[in-house]
């Protein structure tokens, strides 16, 4: 998997603890208690990395808070809500799990994805023991409020926890045990956890194992609910299993694209996640695409299918309840081949979050999503930093669309591309007769735009200063006053940020406000450099798969894969991306990508670095940058052009020069 999804077999701690075991926790937890020290080598690598944590969180293993506050009633229906798909599913199977465990002095316990209990079911004796330590609905679980304990290190771990009586971090929990396992939906994010907890002296021998199950159920419910206007195909080495909890479930759009895929699909496949939605139907199996409908047609069930790697399947198909007809599925697909995307750039009818189909298998990126994931909806500001082409809007864009205002607007502004002298009205608004030339009835200006949605303010680092202390006050005020008004207008919006500069130096040499430097750094994220990334492969075959002018069967010759490893990529992946388009169009006829189709300046910079990155490679090999005023003349030139994708027009006018003196330079250097 990606890394985002839980593994498809993860650390678990098995659920009886033998005496020995025992008495090692007790006594680790004494040394913690006595030392604040946690002894190397005595619990298990799970736990102890969660007391760890623990400890940076400033948590005492004997001050758990006995006064929990439970969240009021609104709060808890407003939150349960926002979960109705997870609880819709979650509760029935929490019920028959109950109908196995019932009076084993035990409970059920559904929360959201921050540990919010949202929802339990079980022994009412126990149930009034487990609120004395507050684990009822409208309490959150996590690590960094109530320590180590099953809930709280899935969500971190990301995988199935069982922890056991003194192995919980507060002292107050070791009468629990308790097993956990986390949900996701079928976009591979983190929906909650479903756990059992009971008395430490009765411990379970399966419980870990029936959560598990019932986990996977959800799951597979969830994703057969997820897809309305695709096909599924349930399918499975053993055709008995088809349809049980054990079967694998692959989404596929009306071009044979895939959607997604459940974990028991990835098991059998033998392909994560990520790399199963660089495939078609076609691309997956021996067969065409219409393979996939023809049953739908002739109203059979089950369909023999071959695996890339030859491993047979029994395949059962699924239309989606608000899925088109089949028999015009297979008439486009006779016209159109495999290739619809959407104005987004993803899949036509593809329900997969923007943030998982960044993940394509490099652990930079990876790393990136993941912090993203974590601050979704909790108003942090984002702030986005990497070389010019690296995804930087992309990613944005990805943020709002699984957040919170996903249904409000997305408003993009490149503070470096807006004159200084109109990025204020712009940016701020004005009234009616601000100023000559103002449009007649004034102008709401882009903040007012992204109110109640979210504002992407793209190289932030090139804002003049005297905007910067406006902008500070509209984050610190939650207000917008526009220019020729002394009225104020209540503005609710999501901040994201993004510069190629480092913010950190500028607020040094006085160029950025430090106050706004520390507003807009709430979650500060790096994006790498293609060259670095080691995804090179699979992001060829995604921009690649994502062409609808491209031929379904287009191939790329190895050479080619080995030219762009050893590139250094200045433009990253917008040069990619063009890059692919260009040489996919000229390959339409041969059926493959070969050298003979890649741009001759492309060709040209494997071996001579473009100028872009000449005085880096001089700073490289002379320990100190160029200090002749012709150099450092080139360099701002250069480096200005980066900044404005190779806009002369806007470098120019950047660094106040014509463009025939720009021209002159460039010329000379």
């Amino acid at each position: 998997m990606t890394g985002h999804r839980a593994p498809e077999t993860g650390t678990e701690e098995t659920m009886e603890m033998t005496p020995a075991e025992l008495a090692r926790s007790e006594l680790a937890h004494e040394t913690l208690r006595n030392a604040g020290e946690i002894p190397s080598g005595v619990l298990p690598t799970l736990i102890e990395t969660s007391w760890s944590r623990c400890i940076g969180h400033g948590l005492e293993a004997d001050s758990c808070r006995r006064e929990v506050e439970r969240a009021r009633r609104d709060v808890l229906l407003t939150e349960r809500e926002r979960n109705e798909s997870l609880l819709k599913h979650a509760a029935p199977v929490m019920n028959g799990l109950y109908a196995q465990i019932a009076r084993s002095g035990s409970m059920i316990v559904l929360t959201n994805a921050s540990g919010f209990i949202l929802h339990s079911v079980g022994d009412q004796n126990f149930l009034d023991r487990a609120s004395k330590v507050a684990l009822s609905p409208g309490v959150e679980w996590s690590e960094e409020s109530k320590g180590t304990n099953a809930i709280g290190t899935a969500l971190v771990e990301k995988v199935p926890v069982s922890v056991h009586g003194s192995q919980h971090f507060f002292s107050a929990n070791h009468f629990l045990t308790c097993s956990a396992s986390p949900i996701f939906d079928p976009c591979s994010r983190m929906l909650g956890v479903l756990d059992v907890t009971g008395d430490s002296r009765n411990p379970s021998h399966h419980s870990l194992a029936l959560i598990n199950l019932a986990v996977q159920t959800i799951e597979n419910q969830l994703f057969s609910s997820a897809f309305p206007d695709g096909f599924l195909l349930h399918c499975h080495v053993q055709q008995e299993l088809i349809g049980t909890v054990f079967e694998a479930l692959l989404a596929f759009d009306h071009d044979g694209r895939v959607l997604s895929a459940n974990r028991s699909a990835c098991r059998l496949i033998g392909r994560s996640h990520a790399e199963l939605l660089t495939h078609t139907f076609s691309s997956m199996f021996d067969k065409p695409l219409s393979a996939l409908y023809d049953p739908l047609l002739r109203g059979t069930d089950m369909i023999d299918l071959r695996l890339f790697g030859g491993r047979t399947l029994f395949g059962r198909p699924q239309a989606g309840k608000q899925s088109r007809a089949p028999a015009r599925v297979i008439s486009m697909e006779a016209h159109r081949g495999d290739r619809t995307t959407s104005a987004t750039g993803h899949p036509a009818g593809s329900t997969l979050g923007g943030l998982e189909r960044l993940s394509t298998g490099d652990a930079s990126m990876d790393a990136v999503v993941d912090k993203v994931k974590r601050v979704l909806g909790r108003d942090i500001p984002v702030l986005i930093q990497g070389e010019t082409g690296t995804g930087k809007e992309l990613l944005a864009r990805a943020i709002h669309d699984e957040g919170p205002r996903r249904d409000q607007s997305f408003v993009a502004v490149n503070c470096a591309a807006i004159p200084d002298g109109l990025i204020e009205s712009e940016l701020f608004g004005y009234e009616e007769g601000a100023f000559t030339g103002a449009r007649r009835k004034g102008y709401p200006g882009r903040i007012m735009q992204a109110d109640g949605g979210t504002l992407f303010l793209d190289e932030i680092g090139d804002m003049p200063l005297a905007l910067q202390a406006r902008l500070l006050r509209v984050l610190q005020e939650r207000t917008v006053v526009p220019l020729g008004s002394g009225r104020a207008s209540p503005v609710d919006l999501s901040i994201i940020c993004a510069t190629h500069r480092k913010l950190r130096d500028l607020v040094a040499q006085g160029s950025f406000r430090a106050d706004l430097y520390y507003r807009l750094n709430g979650l500060t994220v790096m994006l790498p450099p293609l060259r670095e990334r080691s995804d090179l492969r699979a992001l060829v075959h995604r921009i690649l798969a994502g062409e609808a002018s491209i031929p379904r069967s287009l191939g790329i010759d190895e050479e080619v894969i080995a030219l762009f490893e050893n590139h250094p990529w200045p433009g990253n992946m917008r040069q990619l991306s063009n890059l692919l388009r260009t040489a996919g169009v000229m390959a339409a006829d041969d059926g493959c990508i070969h050298r003979s189709h890649l741009p001759d300046d492309f060709l040209d910079e494997l071996g001579n670095p473009p100028a872009s990155t000449a005085p880096e490679a001089e700073i490289r090999m002379t320990g100190h940058a160029p200090c002749d005023l012709d150099s450092l003349t080139l360099r701002a030139i250069r480096d200005s052009l980066s900044r404005n994708d190779g806009n002369v027009a806007a470098t120019a006018r950047e660094l106040g020069i014509s463009r025939t003196t720009l021209y002159r330079k460039l010329k000379e250097g």
